[in-house]
């Protein structure tokens, strides 16, 4: 397995499932409740460490009860968290709408937290891990964070999840051998497909793995040196959420290209373990499509 390092932000995500989106100024009951730990890259550390990855995350964490519950609950999932602080503050948290109809989510941000520091990154031991994943916030700390990673001597491979259009984002593209971009990503910075926004950057840097996810549009993608492809997305039957789908697609992605798989098969199972994510609630059991992808065959990438 590969030893990989997540370094981004966890969260507190308080959910309210209602039975339809609601209305301005509508009082609205919720038909359940619950509480979990989210944020991009713990998230995505979530699901790697049940593919059976050793798997750590760099966040920072508030020095307050709800702080040392997230961290108890990655703690309680494999994640290892030693390098990273804990600091003054509130425990960022996600306010989320789910909407039974659709599975959409609607998320109110509420952030009263330092974002992590630079310093922080002086405790990785770079060498000790085989790939590390950065979530694409605070471009001049991140910044600083992926030159140190990108050692000359380091073999370690180093991937980029570019969610939203920051200031200055653009100018670490060159320190990542594989981008992750979304489709909000794409349509803010101007692109009106995927496969442009993977055209424009290619010519900028050919000999990059990119992919860019577009909903149910399914995703593209570009291998060094080739050209734009697509997988359809996968079926599903019942969409109950989509909360964490493209956390669950990067971790699809970095699992299969670990196993020195093509950026293609990558790409299918990360489509087919995102598809797998959003027929069910949380992210509990989605190792059980990995399972099922290598007892069917083992080059397979069904779920």
């Amino acid at each position: 397995m590969t030893a990989i390092l997540c370094t981004g932000i966890a969260t507190l995500d308080i959910i309210n499932r209602v039975d339809h989106y609601p209305r301005e100024d509508e009082e609205l009951r919720a038909i359940a409740q619950s509480r979990r730990t989210g944020g991009n890259a713990a998230n995505t550390a979530r699901v790697l460490a049940q593919l059976e990855h050793p798997t750590s995350l760099l966040a920072v964490f508030a020095a307050d009860a709800e702080g040392r519950w997230l961290q108890q609950d990655l703690h309680s999932h494999g994640i290892k968290l030693n390098a990273s602080p804990v600091l003054q503050g509130t425990t960022p948290t996600s306010y989320i709408t789910l909407n039974a109809q659709t599975g959409s989510r609607t998320i109110v941000h509420y952030r009263d937290l330092p974002e992590l520091p630079e310093t922080a990154f002086d405790a990785i031991t770079v060498s000790a891990f085989d790939w590390l994943h950065f979530e694409g916030r605070n471009p001049s700390v991140l910044a600083s964070m992926l030159r140190q990673a990108r050692s000359p001597y380091s073999q370690t491979k180093i991937s980029l999840e570019v969610e939203k259009p920051r200031a200055g984002i653009e100018s670490v593209f060159e320190l990542a051998d594989v981008l992750m971009f979304s489709k909000d990503y794409a349509l803010k910075s101007g692109s009106t497909s995927a496969a442009q926004l993977l055209q424009n950057i290619a010519g900028q840097y050919p000999d990059k793995q990119m992919t860019c996810t577009w909903g149910d549009g399914g995703a593209y993608f570009y291998a060094a040196g080739g050209t734009v492809g697509h997988i359809a997305a996968k079926p599903c039957q019942t969409v109950v959420e989509t909360l964490a789908a493209g956390d669950t697609f990067n971790a699809g992605l970095i699992h299969r290209l670990s196993q020195g798989k093509d950026l293609a098969e990558a790409v299918n199972f990360a489509s087919a373990l995102a598809a797998r994510k959003i027929t069910q609630e949380g992210l509990a059991q989605l190792q059980e499509c990995n399972e099922l992808s290598r007892e069917e065959d083992p080059g397979s990438t069904a779920c």
